[in-house]
């Protein structure tokens, strides 16, 4: 039986050459062989021949058959881990701001893709309100249709259980068709993430310190926000990406003046994602990013949209909201901060109606913070990194003016000061414990943990 050989194309490249020589020097030999000392006939030296040109055509098969296969790609999952610097892929690439269609086969054609929280809260003045709380759990899909075309879809469950007596949510978190037109440019359509701040694309537990997300990307921009429509995605050799569309609005017709929601998160209290969205009016957006130093990222986004769609009895009023962010990771270090400031207008003609309950809506809204955090022990796959973390927001920090007796107090600025660590036990699992303390609202000082997992 002839050997098998399973060489890699290197080993067999050698091989060959080796082979080659051999081919090249047997005719010397063959002349030798004549000379009265030698007693090989020539018909042994044909025969050797032969067989070392069998050998070889057959080595050449085999580099010609590995040649001939595709090259191996392994399969990224949106939302990539992206944790402390210099341990892991960056995350801008997975994270939806960079279109991850190629335009040759990468990996499987069908990807599952996932991630989920489990988070404790125990205040510590109010014990008796500590809970424990299942707060997500995602399931995602992506197809490829093609080289160029792939669906993307993520379902979401909120607090574990939904029913009409319960507090959990179902909603499709993403649902959308990504082309990729050149390898420069990229068009996408469907319910998708806004590019917005540093959080709202980038959002699975193992990709943010702290175990909640923080207030101003919650409650200022209104993290995870989805929006219904089309937009394009260039990404040049120098590290910008530019993204730009237009989208569905929200819906101040639905502000509820009666509840607390607002005072919340004036834009969470009122997205549509894309359940039925008012469409009358359409909103344009654009981001830039800019990575093009290792270990910094430096953009800024700005929405701007009509929230009213021409219903009755409602004053025309625009939502505009913009950011500006920057992340560095330098060495073991990743250092991180955001401002986002959002304005309705018209809002004196929407708060006439209002007058007398006590949530109007605010004509302004804004807040930053400021993070750093240090890779301070790694062993293998385990990573220890300690952060700290100073925010200030105000969810109404200006009213129009109603009149004397009319315009509400603004709110004050509420200051939250975190402190806490991350424990990566993979690139997919971290285990995460802080303690927060509120300067305004004392009795929502609270000590937090949380598990995490992204796939």
């Amino acid at each position: 039986m002839k050997p098998t050989f399973k060489r890699s194309g290197s080993a067999l490249a050698v091989h060959a050459l080796g082979l080659t020589l051999a081919l090249a020097a047997t005719p010397v030999l063959a002349q030798q062989s004549q000379t009265p000392s030698q007693a090989a006939s020539q018909a042994e030296l044909a025969q050797k021949l032969e067989q070392l040109a069998a050998e070889l055509a057959e080595v050449k098969a085999q580099l010609a058959q590995l040649k001939a296969q595709p090259p191996q790609a392994t399969a990224v999952a949106p939302g990539g881990w992206n944790g402390p610097a210099g341990s892991a892929p960056a995350a801008a690439a997975a994270a939806g701001a960079t279109p991850v269609a190629a335009l040759a086969p990468q990996g499987p054609a069908t990807v599952l893709t996932g991630y989920g929280e489990i988070n404790y809260n125990r205040p510590t003045k109010s014990t008796d309100k500590t809970q424990l709380d299942l707060r997500r759990f995602v399931l995602g899909l992506q197809h490829r249709i093609n080289d160029r075309t792939k669906i993307v879809g993520e379902l979401e469950v909120e607090h574990a259980v939904t029913s009409a007596s319960d507090p959990g949510e179902v909603a499709m978190e993403q649902a959308y068709i990504e082309h990729q037109l050149t390898p420069t440019l990229a068009a996408r359509g469907g319910l998708f993430l806004m590019p917005v701040g540093l959080l709202n694309e980038t959002h699975e537990p193992t990709a943010f310190y702290g175990v909640e997300r923080n207030f101003v990307e919650t409650a200022i921009i209104p993290t995870t926000w989805r929006e219904a429509g089309a937009q394009v995605i260039a990404n040049f050799d120098n590290g910008l990406t530019l993204q730009g569309g237009i989208s569905t609005s929200f819906d101040l017709t639905k502000w509820d003046a009666a509840s607390g929601e607002g005072a919340e998160s004036p834009l969470g209290s009122t997205h549509q994602e894309a359940a039925k969205a008012k469409a009358r009016n359409l909103a344009w957006f654009g981001a830039a990013n800019w990575r093009g130093v290792p270990g910094l990222l430096v953009g800024a986004s700005l929405f701007s949209g009509n929230a009213t769609h021409g219903q009755a009895g409602f004053a025309n009023a625009r939502v505009t909201l913009a950011d500006v962010h920057a992340r560095w990771t330098p060495g073991r270090w990743d250092l991180s901060a955001l401002y986002a400031r959002g304005s309705i207008s018209n809002t004196d003609s929407l708060n006439l109606a209002l007058v007398g309950n006590p949530t109007l809506i605010p004509k302004s809204f804004d807040g930053w913070y400021v993070q750093g955090a240090y890779k301070l022990w790694q062993q293998g796959d385990y990573t220890f990194s300690p952060f700290a973390r100073l925010e200030r927001f105000n969810t109404a920090r200006a009213f129009a003016d109603l009149g004397p007796g009319l315009t509400p107090d603004v709110a004050r600025t509420e200051q939250v000061a975190t402190v806490g660590a991350n424990f990566w036990v993979t690139r997919s699992v971290v285990l995460k414990a802080d303690y927060q303390r509120f300067r305004v609202n004392t009795q929502a000082n609270r000590v937090n943990l949380g598990l995490g997992w992204s796939f």
